[in-house]
């Protein structure tokens, strides 16, 4: 199956204006030097004072902070998806199998796929420019900051938008939208090789060989935050849009980052209803690229169903493993010469499964 030639068309054009927004932030940078006479270049590895006094500041110390500042992500979400299960807020969708494609899934892809990718990732750094590392350890900070939200946010858009918009790599990304509800427990609900690719985690490796590794934290961190609160079922958004006196911060939050309205919109089960958007809403930490290149839908309404609407309980090790493990389920996009891509099917289909 081939790509929309208008789809690609647009394409071409949004990455050239990618191209320039790429620069901006070391623009903005040199006017900045510019501006107030500053050399860093001249004075030595910024980034890795900054992360020194940073630590400095934090005290952190004992076993127990020690094993939180490691494990605060796992901690986070067993926190809030705690509380989406005892609030029944994935409602009866969670069954036996869909539990064992999130917790496989966030175990094996952070324990294990990531952590190999950015490992790879620096290793080839270091094999083909050695010398290049460390070199841009004398950029300021909060600069650091900004190149990473760019380089790696940016990068990811277009990672993940490419998985939406040609059709030969939708089924590496199939997994994270096969389930029914929105919850902390699938936000990293990803199949081993969509998870490799992640562009984010070699951007922010090779970032990090050049030296700016204590703003690739940061970043990082934030984005998982945000990754988190925009899956969340938990809808902690809805009173930034009942109530008229907060209508300005969520204007400018919505705008900005990435909202929970706005993301299970992106996981609706159809773009039928006026509020689902599986086509568009693409950012992971900021929503001003959608704005930018034209993906963007706001309602500030949630979906009525999530998730693919032709999918089929496919096994948890075929969703996480595709194309090395094919799904045993007929016709489905993971089995064996099934469909790159198959068309929508009617909700009710899908919804009457689990009402047996």
């Amino acid at each position: 199956m081939k790509a929309d030639p208008a789809v690609l068309r647009k394409i071409r054009h949004d990455l050239l204006i990618t191209a320039l927004i790429y620069v901006l932030p070391v623009l903005a940078m040199s006017m900045w030097f510019l501006h107030t006479g500053q050399r860093p270049w001249m004075t030595g590895p910024t980034q890795m004072q900054s992360a020194l006094n940073l630590l400095g500041s934090m005290h952190v110390s004992g076993p127990v902070l020690n094993f939180v500042a490691a494990h605060w992500l796992t901690l986070v979400i067993l926190g809030v998806g705690i509380v989406e299960t005892i609030f029944g807020l994935y409602g009866n969708y969670w069954d036996r199998n869909e539990k064992a494609v999130d917790v496989f899934s966030y175990v094996l892809v952070q324990s294990i796929v990531i952590p190999v990718a950015a490992l790879l990732a620096l290793k080839l750094c270091v094999l083909i420019a050695p010398h290049l590392a460390g070199s841009l350890g004398w950029i300021p900070f909060w600069w650091g900051i900004a190149i990473l939200c760019v380089g790696d946010d940016l990068t990811q858009y277009w990672y993940h938008r490419l998985h939406h918009q040609l059709p030969w790599l939708w089924r590496f990304h199939r997994t994270h939208h096969s389930s029914s509800y929105m919850g902390a427990n699938m936000a990293y609900r990803q199949g081993i090789v969509y998870a490799f690719g992640f562009a984010n985690v070699w951007v922010v490796a090779v970032l990090t060989f050049l030296g700016l590794g204590p703003a690739a934290i940061v970043t990082s961190a934030a984005k998982a935050v945000v990754v988190i609160a925009s899956h969340t079922a938990i809808r902690w958004d809805q009173p930034l849009y009942k109530y008229k006196v907060l209508h300005p911060l969520a204007w400018l939050l919505e705008h900005t980052f990435i909202m929970p309205a706005v993301h299970h919109a992106h996981h609706a089960a159809t773009s039928d209803d006026g509020i689902g958007y599986y086509k568009g809403n693409f950012g992971n930490l900021f929503f001003f690229w959608d704005l930018t290149f034209g993906t963007a839908r706001i309602t500030r309404q949630y979906p009525a169903h999530y998730g693919v609407s032709h999918y089929e309980n496919d096994p948890w090790h075929a969703q996480l493993l595709w194309p090395f493990v094919k799904s045993n389920v007929p016709g489905s996009e993971l089995s064996q010469g099934g469909p790159v891509l198959r068309e929508d099917v009617p909700l009710e289909h899908r919804i009457a499964r689990y009402r047996r």
